[in-house]
């Protein structure tokens, strides 16, 4: 926990991440503006456009080290209740440019809010799935009423279903039977149901009745709901075809980046997890109505939903106080698959009488997102050993082959996606993703997304200015850190040299460190894009975290190498294999060994909702996979400690060094700092 030396109120926001100390009566979206904050605006702060809506978070939060009181910002103004009256503002939600600072606060800018749009990279990846769904049509003909066999309409449903499809003991809820005997009026006595029945094949449920012959198809969403991000495939539960995906940014950031800090959020403010539960259902509603309005389908249709998550997700989804899963034995309240209705978890904008699935969960770290991309990427079939790693916030490791499978978690942060680095922000248009330095000049070229040309290629400046260049996100500021070591600028420690140990005037001196300078348009009022020390420290933290789980795994395996290494996860399939291989982030093997799983967690997803066969597969595999808890295992803190050098302190990487030669620098900064340039422009 951090505490503050200043006077000053500390304003946090997420989910970029960025925070600093301002005077009393400072406007949020003054501060915003000077933070570099994505918070728009266009009316110039008379409260008129609405644009720069932001939403307060009050409480504890340890993870920023703060406390909000109730009256960390200015009360509720005239402004704000004019435009209240004329349009209405959700609930919680303030104007930016209204809401003045009084108190330390923790401020998060709604996508909505923000100019730049967060990119979300789980796209569902183009795999063939054997069709088997849970959920189907079935068209019948039911006999009319009959003063001489009086009998409901209900049970004359149920014996058509046996006669015609064979289908019995089916199950009708409140809702469906409220609507029956219209339904069957309406189609003469002719119905198009859609009936659920399990995996377990010991019921069925109608979930939807339509009058006469119904063709336009039902659906179902395959969710990967992760700390950081929320993804949704809609998917045709007849083709298999994805007809949309969307996702945005989990609204739970605003309560803590990473998943301890929401558990420690939920413990230290009552009715935390509750308020968790409640925006995190909202965003998945909001993904509902956005991708039924885009694919035009009726709401109704959407009949089925496959949920992937992490432990604390499971648990703050349902509704369960994650308070059990930060203290050991780290129990959950439950591992095995869930089947719910929609109406259960408060989803409005599908059908109600719809059901829910969500995949088991390994262990109490290591959750249904890692069971979906054990579905997905089959290590227990396979006959090399293969490490799979779900890189995000909280990776997940898998390992093993056809023998055996070993499974763990390891806490890794939200360095690798943009947060807690200077420049660093969410993959969103503007941001730097990809860069090269050049051995020899140390002089950097980049890319940024939203443009597919590089920074010194022609027509770069002015095709950037869509976007412009805002920061960093998590597969540039990797690609950063390790270029800095391929190029002699950073030694094996993570410390960057002087400009005269290095002989670039990008190293520029910060305090008793050193940053390396990307890009610098300060003497224009634009953005300085630097790597800190602080950076490639947290980057530092990440890659140690992730590596001493996966040495944790060989260490139980009894091997030294593995045979390939999969990158799965939104995340992963952004990583250059090779930099994350001299970053030290995975072990040792030929590059070629490495590949990409895109959004496995997704994909395994999908393959639940269209195959009702895998959900059984799933159930099975997780039994067998063999947990490896890395919070109590004595080794972890010493391969923790050797992953800190980069690429690593003890471990050899030869493979890497047929592709790779990294100097053979070090800098010191004691000696180094008392020569400092003054920094010229870049």
């Amino acid at each position: 926990m951090e505490f503050s030396m200043s006077s000053k109120p500390l304003v946090v926001f997420t989910p970029s991440g960025k925070r600093g100390y301002f005077e009393k009566g400072t406007s949020i979206l003054q501060i915003a503006r000077q933070l570099g904050v994505d918070l728009d605006s266009v009316c110039g702060g008379r409260g008129i456009c609405s644009k720069c809506q932001i939403t307060p978070s009050y409480g504890e939060f340890p993870k920023h080290g703060v406390t909000v009181s109730a009256d960390a910002l200015s009360e509720w103004n005239k402004v704000e209740e004019r435009y209240n009256d004329k349009r209405g503002l959700a609930k919680g939600r303030r104007l930016g440019c209204q809401a003045c600072v009084q108190g330390d606060v923790v401020i998060d800018v709604p996508a909505e809010s923000q100019v730049h749009k967060q990119v979300i990279r789980k796209d569902a990846s183009v795999r063939p799935v054997k069709m088997n769904p849970a959920t189907r049509l079935f068209y019948v003909e039911v006999a009319e009423p009959d003063m001489h066999e009086p009998s409901g309409d209900l049970e004359r449903l149920k014996k058509a279903l046996k006669e015609q499809w064979g289908i019995g003991d089916v199950e009708l809820d409140f809702f469906q039977l409220n609507k029956l005997q219209k339904t069957l009026r309406q189609g003469n006595w002719a119905v198009t149901v859609a009936i659920f029945k399990d995996h377990t094949a010991t019921r069925s449920s109608i979930v939807e009745i339509w009058p006469g012959l119904y063709e336009k198809g039902i659906y179902g969403l395959a969710i990967d709901l992760g700390s950081t991000t929320i993804a949704a495939h809609l998917t045709d539960l007849k083709s298999g075809e994805v007809l949309k995906s969307a996702g945005l940014m989990n609204p739970q950031i605003r309560f803590g980046e990473d998943l301890m800090s929401r558990v420690s959020y939920s413990m230290m403010n009552p009715g935390g997890d509750k308020e968790m539960t409640k925006i995190v259902r909202e965003a998945i509603n909001s993904l509902a109505e956005q991708l039924t309005a885009e694919a035009a389908i009726e709401k109704k249709s959407l009949v089925e939903v496959v949920f992937v998550c992490n432990p604390v997700m499971h648990h703050l989804l349902l509704g369960i106080d994650p308070v059990e899963l930060g203290q050991a034995p780290f129990a959950l309240a439950s591992s095995n698959s869930i089947e719910v209705s929609a109406s259960d978890l408060d989803l409005s904008n599908m059908n109600s009488s719809g059901r829910c699935y969500i995949l088991p969960c390994i262990a109490g770290h290591v959750g249904a997102d890692a069971a979906a991309v054990a579905l997905s990427e089959e290590p227990n079939k396979s006959e090399d050993l293969v490490l799979v790693v779900d890189v995000g916030t909280n990776a997940e490791i898998l390992l093993g082959n056809k023998s055996k499978v070993l499974a763990c978690s390891s806490p890794t942060g939200p360095a690798f996606e943009g947060a807690q680095i200077s420049s660093g922000q969410r993959a969103a248009p503007g941001a730097i993703e990809r860069i090269e330095i050049d051995n020899n000049t140390k002089e950097p070229r980049f890319r940024v997304i939203g443009c597919n040309l590089w920074s010194d290629e022609e027509g770069f400046t002015e095709a950037a200015k869509k976007t412009g260049i805002t920061g960093i996100c998590g597969s540039g500021i990797i690609e950063a850190v390790a270029e800095l070591r391929m190029a002699g600028l950073m030694d094996e420690s993570g410390l960057i040299g002087s400009a005269e140990a290095t002989g670039s005037s990008r190293c520029i001196p910060e305090g008793r460190t050193y940053s390396y300078v990307i890009y610098d348009q300060s003497d224009e009022n634009g953005p300085l894009i630097s790597v800190s020390q602080n950076d490639i420290r947290a980057i530092q933290l990440a890659k140690s975290a992730l590596y001493a789980g996966a040495r944790l795994l060989m260490d139980e395996m009894k091997i030294e190498k593995v045979d390939r290494v999969v990158l799965a996860g939104a995340f992963g399939a952004h990583i250059s294999s090779k930099h994350a291989m001299v970053l030290g982030m995975i072990p040792d093997v030929p590059l070629d060994k490495v590949q990409s799983a895109g959004n496995a967690a997704g994909t395994g997803a999908r393959i639940a909702l269209c195959n009702i066969s895998s959900r059984s597969d799933i159930e099975e595999m997780v039994g067998k996979i063999e947990k490896i808890e890395t919070a109590i295992e004595p080794k972890f803190q010493e391969h923790f400690v050797a992953a800190n050098a980069i690429p690593h302190k003890l471990d050899s990487f030869p493979e890497l060094s047929k592709v790779v030669n990294l100097p053979k620098v070090h800098f010191n900064i004691g000696s180094d700092n008392k020569k400092r340039r003054r920094r010229r422009k870049l």
